[in-house]
């Protein structure tokens, strides 16, 4: 008797977090960050971001990052997942180190007012880059590639275009050590409004050298995800899961804007404050790795359950 109550309540929840009402609830979520951008990024000349539009923004690409992650990683746990199980898990790790990697840029910029060209986060920046490159590898792995040349001539378009706007972002490549020569030699200070603490500042001078390098890395991983998403993209054209994808490969080319941008805003425009308008693609990029989870957990589920109804109870 006690349990009979207990059911409209589970199968409303249930129906609430549906994979409909979740795709829409995602795409809410962009479509909110998408106007907190339009609305605030735009600042007066000469003034600063206020500290609650940096809040905002980083609350914009949380909480997509977090939704993603759980999503991907519940894939990456299911045995009922058609494209692997592996794959989601990559992704899912992706996610989680893109989130722990925000958290040390933001407190590098927001709480410390420090411009983090270098920080701890690019640790797990760099960690998130190869574990959604080998998620994404793994899913081309999973299929037998059978490309026509026509796919095979946009791969390589794609390509070349995407190699020429990141080479043009990036230039010059510099890597000679001019950096790390002007904070020995005092021509580089650091002036934050919020005294930062010794280890921090000695922190920020040892990472300081390894911009150029890693700006560069950036790039090459930037541009690889591209290439295999595209890849992904025509791999899985017109199957079952071709919606999951296109979404993974929108996620991709959402990462490419929004890191193409940083580094050419950090590059060209002086004292660059984080949160411009572009940068909303970072929160487009887990809003959409998010969507692809749920229609690949959505399609591999609906396919086991097929599967089972036509062999009919086991006798």
């Amino acid at each position: 008797m006690s349990s009979t109550p207990d059911k409209p309540n589970k199968d409303g929840l249930t129906a609430w977090l549906s994979t409909p009402n979740l795709v829409l609830l995602s795409v809410m979520w962009g479509v909110v960050a998408l106007l907190f951008f339009l609305l605030f990024s735009v600042t007066i000349p000469g003034e600063g971001r206020p500290f609650w539009y940096g809040i905002g923004t980083l609350l914009s690409e949380q909480i997509a990052f977090t939704f993603a992650a759980a999503l991907c990683l519940r894939n990456g746990f299911s045995s009922k997942i058609a494209s692997g199980r592996n794959v989601w898990l990559f992704l899912g790790f992706g996610m989680v180190s893109f989130f722990i990697g925000n958290l040390f840029f933001s407190w590098w910029e927001l709480y410390w007012e420090l411009d983090p060209a270098v920080s701890p986060g690019d640790l797990f920046y760099v960690g998130s880059y190869f574990c959604m490159t080998i998620g994404m590898i793994l899913a081309v792995r999973s299929r037998r590639l059978n490309l026509e040349l026509w796919q095979w001539g946009v791969i390589l378009a794609i390509a070349t275009v995407g190699v020429a706007f990141a080479a043009w972002v990036s230039h010059p490549f510099e890597f000679g050590l001019d950096a790390s020569n002007a904070i020995a030699d005092g021509a580089v200070t650091i002036e934050t409004a919020r005294p930062a603490p010794d280890w921090v500042i000695t922190l920020e001078k040892q990472l300081d050298p390894f911009g150029p390098p890693l700006n560069l890395l950036y790039v090459v991983l930037d541009v690889l995800l591209l290439i295999i998403a595209a890849i992904l993209l025509l791999a899985f054209w017109g199957g079952r899961f071709s919606q999951s994808w296109r979404m993974i490969a929108a996620a991709a080319f959402s990462q490419y804007v929004a890191d193409m941008w940083f580094k050419y805003a950090d590059k060209n425009i002086p004292n660059y404050e984080s949160g411009d308008l572009l940068e909303v693609f970072f929160t487009f990029t887990g809003v959409f790795f998010a969507i692809g989870a749920l229609l690949e957990y959505d399609v591999s589920t609906r396919a086991v359950s097929r599967s089972r109804r036509r062999r009919g109870p086991s006798s």
